[in-house]
């Protein structure tokens, strides 16, 4: 393929992933719900900078020396398995409540969910894997400098997967008033929150190394 069919194709199947709900997605639309569109921008912008980070290890050959490492990615598979087993369980607790359950929370600082949104993508050892497995698939051994196509081809999954999360995060909101006197609603969407989640953690556990 050419530069420029590279690039489209690259740019369709990041379109794909970023539509495929994750952790990522699922932090963002819980954080909007219950403390406002601004607190769910902020987490944005912690989640953008944990692509950026993944982008430039991946372009610089770090990521690929972590995966040469048994222990420092299984640190990082299990970290990221313990968190989502974390979030299910405040899903499915008894007592516990739907993120898109209309409560008052206390107000987390812009430094708190800007940590908590870039810590999210970074526990998830999935996006590690996108950019070593995924990115040297398209890159043209032929063609420019190696970095420069990285490079490119990682702002093309980051800015996508931004966009995506972005409008995902603007209306959210508008779920909350559907589901606010709905309470069976809310019932069921906590426990298929809670099983989606630990069902990630165990796969994430159990995900061997490539």
């Amino acid at each position: 393929m050419t530069g420029s069919h590279l690039l489209i194709s690259f740019a369709l199947l990041s379109l794909g992933m970023a539509l495929t709900p994750g952790p990522n997605m699922v932090y963002l639309i819980s954080r909007t719900i219950c403390q406002g569109r601004k607190a769910g921008l902020i987490s944005l912008a912690g989640v953008a900078v944990g692509f950026l980070f993944y982008l430039l290890c991946a372009a610089f050959g770090i990521t690929a020396l972590l995966f040469a490492v048994p222990y420092a990615y299984d640190a990082l598979r299990f970290g990221g398995a313990i968190y989502l087993l974390y979030l299910a369980w405040q899903a499915l607790k008894p007592g516990g409540r739907s993120p898109f359950e209309l409560r008052e929370l206390p107000m987390h600082s812009g430094r708190k969910l800007f940590l908590m949104g870039l810590f999210t993508n970074l526990l998830n050892p999935k996006i590690a894997l996108l950019y070593v497995a995924l990115l040297p698939q398209f890159i043209d051994p032929n063609g420019a400098d190696i970095l420069a196509q990285s490079l490119r081809l990682g702002m093309i999954q980051v800015a996508i997967s931004i966009t995506v999360n972005g409008l995902v995060t603007l209306v959210a909101s508008s779920i909350t008033g559907f589901l606010a006197n709905r309470p069976r609603w809310l019932l069921i969407q906590r426990w298929l929150m809670g099983t989606v989640l630990a069902g990630m953690a165990v796969r994430i556990a159990l995900q061997a190394r490539k």
